[in-house]
């Protein structure tokens, strides 16, 4: 489960992003690429971003 403003990946592709919001299974996340989108809660993983 994730919460906003975890760092997620998208595990089918790398692209890494922010959860926006949840929903029932689902979560709106803006991707590193600008674009926004709701996807299925296993195909995300959280991630550390590190600085």
């Amino acid at each position: 489960m994730f919460e906003v403003g975890d760092c997620v990946v998208f595990l089918l592709d790398g692209t890494r992003g922010t959860v926006m919001e949840a929903g029932e299974g689902l979560y709106h996340v803006a991707w590193e690429d600008q674009f926004v989108s709701w996807e299925r809660e296993e195909l995300l993983e959280k991630i550390q971003l590190r600085y």
